[in-house]
This record gives C-alpha cells, sequence and structure tokens, in this order.
C-alpha cells in the first residue's frame, strides 16, 4: 500500500507547463501572420517552379567559349582569398590574444572584443560596399572585405579558445623566469594550435565562396562576371560560371582536408 501511494504522489513528469505552450502559439500566430504579410502562397510557389524550370532550360548547355573571362575572374577570386585569409588570419593571432580575458586585463581585452565584435556585425556585401566607395571598384575592396570577415570569425574563436586553455602549463613556464612571449609560444600556443588551423582553413574555405559573392557589387572576382552575365540574360555563360565557382568552391574543401590531415 505504501508503494502505491508513493507512486500516487509523484509528480508527472511530463507536467503540462503553459507558459512554454503559450510561446509556442505566439510563434505559431507570428508565422502564419508573417506569411500572409508578404504575400506567400502555395500558388506563388507553384508558379516560381515554373519559371525556374524556364531558366534551367535556358542555362543548359554551358557557355564555356569565353574561357579567357573566366579563368581571368577565377584567378582573381583566388588571389583576393589567400592574401584576404593570410592577412585576416595573421592580424586575429595577435587579436585574439589580446582579446583573452584570462591572459590580458580588463582594460586591454574589452576594447578589442568589442573590435571584433564590430567585424562581424555586418554582412560581407555591406562591408565590401562601403569598401568600393572608399577605395573604388577591384580586387582591393574585396581583400579588405576578407580581411574584416576573417578577423571577425577567427579572432573570436581564438579568443575563447585561449580562455579555455590549462593555465597549469602557462604558471610552469612563468615558474622559470620566462618572459611574456615565451610563455605563449610554449605553453598558449602548442594547447590551441590545432584548432587554429582548423579555424584557419575553415576561414580560407568561407572566403573562397565570399570572394565570388563580393564581386556582385564590384569588389572584384567571379561575382562582377556573373552579375554582368546576369544583367546580359547570358543564361547559359551564367551556368559555366556556377561550374566554376563549384569547382573553386570543391577544390578549398580539397585543399582543408589535406592542411588538416597535416597538422592533426
Amino acid at each position: 500500500m505504501a508503494g502505491i501511494n508513493a507512486s500516487q504522489n509523484r509528480e508527472n513528469p511530463f507536467k503540462q507547463n503553459w507558459f512554454v505552450t503559450a510561446i509556442w502559439l505566439l510563434v505559431i500566430c507570428y508565422v502564419v501572420y508573417s506569411f500572409n504579410a508578404m504575400g506567400l502562397s502555395w500558388e506563388r510557389f507553384n508558379d516560381g517552379l515554373g519559371h525556374a524550370s524556364n531558366l534551367l532550360g535556358r542555362m543548359v548547355p554551358p557557355n564555356f567559349s569565353r574561357w579567357s573571362l573566366l579563368m581571368s575572374g577565377l584567378i582573381e577570386s583566388l588571389e583576393i582569398a589567400v592574401i584576404s585569409s593570410i592577412c585576416g588570419i595573421f592580424i586575429s593571432l595577435f587579436l585574439g590574444l589580446f582579446a583573452a580575458r584570462n591572459m590580458m586585463p580588463s582594460w586591454i581585452s574589452t576594447p578589442v572584443r568589442t573590435l571584433i565584435a564590430l567585424c562581424r556585425t555586418f554582412h560581407p556585401v555591406i562591408i565590401a560596399i562601403l569598401f568600393v566607395k572608399s577605395v573604388g571598384f577591384g580586387a582591393l575592396a574585396g581583400i579588405l572585405t576578407l580581411v574584416v570577415a576573417s578577423v571577425g570569425f577567427i579572432a573570436k574563436l581564438f579568443a575563447e579558445a585561449i580562455e579555455e586553455i590549462s593555465l597549469k602549463q602557462v604558471e610552469a613556464i612563468r615558474a622559470t623566469g620566462a618572459g611574456f612571449t615565451s610563455i605563449i609560444l610554449f605553453s598558449v600556443m602548442p594547447q590551441v594550435f590545432s584548432r587554429f588551423i582548423g579555424f584557419s582553413t575553415y576561414q580560407l574555405d568561407s572566403n573562397l565562396r565570399n570572394s565570388t559573392m563580393v564581386g556582385i557589387v564590384g569588389a572584384g572576382g567571379l561575382g562582377g562576371t556573373l552579375f554582368s552575365a546576369f544583367q546580359r540574360f547570358d543564361y547559359d555563360f551564367v551556368a559555366a560560371i556556377l561550374i566554376i565557382i563549384i569547382a573553386l568552391i570543391m577544390f578549398g574543401e580539397f585543399l582543408s582536408n589535406i592542411v588538416r590531415r597535416i597538422f592533426r
């Protein structure tokens, strides 16, 4: 009898939470309202599928006759991605260290963290527009854009990786009378080096993608060629550009895998 009474008095583990239920109902109502406010409907989606079918039909077969224009855009995109990645990674090494709160006082880490947060506040296209207006059309605007994007991503993750290290190694090196540089090289970097390589290879892969996107606003690379082809309704050439972009991204993925295997 005692066991039966205990089971009856036991609380239901799946007790209804009316507050959570109300939140879900509000979310559902907002989604339904948003669909109606934006004029989204199944008919519109179905019409879009028909237009997409016509577009794909005009893109086949791809036109590679202007291969020299494709290659020049591809080479420029590669140059933008590689240069911006190297510069962004180098800058992020220092900013990530200065932003680590377990290595730096708050009067240094807080402003640096604010700067890193500003670097990732805006989408790369918005930053590219600002740099195009500042330094003009071309690859320089694209490089500066992707440097800012790289710093916003790598420096933040690098700072968080440093904050998670074991301080026992730092204290051991410091006990030998080593200077600040030696502490960083022999106690901090060995603990975060593999993660930093992973962050860097991911950012290189991301910059390869973004280098083809920022060109749409005039920041160099294949994006400008793609945008011009769309404006001319030259869809078979658009297909050729898209295939080149896919090949570029696959090359970046292949390169990232090789780097990870080397530094694993």
